[in-house]
This record gives structure tokens, sequence and C-alpha cells, in this order.
């Protein structure tokens, strides 16, 4: 009996087979790499747009405030530097703090003369500490962001020399 035939289908159909397996395995390792190198570009995207966000915020902050001439530094035993801006606003005087607090950058908006209260700021972005510096007019600040180099920033005051709360 021949099987030539028969042999040579079966064989057709076994390198079929073993042709789209490679092919198939070629495909999730292409995806696997892809996902991959995605992951890390939208990581270092992340971590950029974190970097220009905390500086373009800081600096905004700063300006708005500086209208008022009352930009200050201060120094909490909870939450290390602290930078305290004032504003008045409807015949009353309002602070904001922008400070570090339990691996958080924070904002907290009160009425001037409340208490400072850190752990109830506003979250904003993940942060090991800041340093601030107020001389000759210029704001230097020094933003920890996790797993990043630092964030560094230094501003011109426009209304000249903050004074301490």
């Amino acid at each position: 009996m021949n099987h030539d035939g028969k042999d040579n289908h079966i064989i057709g159909g076994l390198s079929v087979l073993l042709l789209f397996s490679l092919f198939a395995v070629c495909v999730l390792f292409v995806l696997l790499f892809g996902a991959d190198a995605y992951r890390r570009v939208t990581e270092r995207d992340q971590a950029a747009y974190d970097r220009r966000t905390c500086a373009q915020y800081l600096a905004a902050k700063v300006r708005q405030a500086e209208g008022g001439g009352a930009v200050c530094l201060t120094f909490s035993r909870q939450a290390g530097d602290a930078l305290v801006l004032t504003e008045h606003i409807g015949g009353e005087d309002y602070v904001t703090w922008i400070y570090c607090y339990d691996g958080w950058l924070r904002e907290l908006f009160s009425a001037a003369g409340e208490a400072f209260s850190p752990d109830v700021g506003e979250k904003l972005l993940p942060s090991r500490g800041m340093s601030l510096k107020l001389e000759d007019g210029l704001l230097s600040c020094e933003l920890l962001i996790p797993g990043e180099d630092p964030v560094r920033l230094t501003l011109a005051l426009r209304s000249g020399e903050g004074a301490a709360p």
C-alpha cells in the first residue's frame, strides 16, 4: 500500500500548523514588548507632566498672591517648610498654605488667623518634601518627587522681599 499522498498531506498540515504557531508566538512577543515600551513611555510622560505641573502651579500661585504683596515662608514642626500666600478678599484676609505632609504636596486655604492643621490640606502631588528660601526678592523652591530628580524653581518676586508671618 502506498501512503505517500496521505503522508505528504499530514506533513503539509503539520508544516502549516508549525508556521502558524511560530507566527502566533512572534505576535505575542511583539505585543508584550510593545506593551512594556508603552508603559515606560507613559510613566516617563507622567513624570514630566508632574514636574511641569508642579513648577507651573507654584509659579502661578505665587504670581497670583503677589498682587497683594503677601508671599511669606514659615516652618511648621508637622509639615516643614511652607509657603504662605495671603489674599484680601471681600474685606477679609485669607491664607493659602502650600506645604508637604504625609507624602504629598498639599494646599490649604483658610481664613487668616485660623490654626494650621496640615492633615486637612488638599493633596496635589506625591512629594517627599519641600525646601524654600526667600532672599533678596528671589524665592527658591526645591520639591522632592518620589523616584525623580528634584523640581527646582526660582522666582523673582515683583513685590520684593517677603516677610515672615
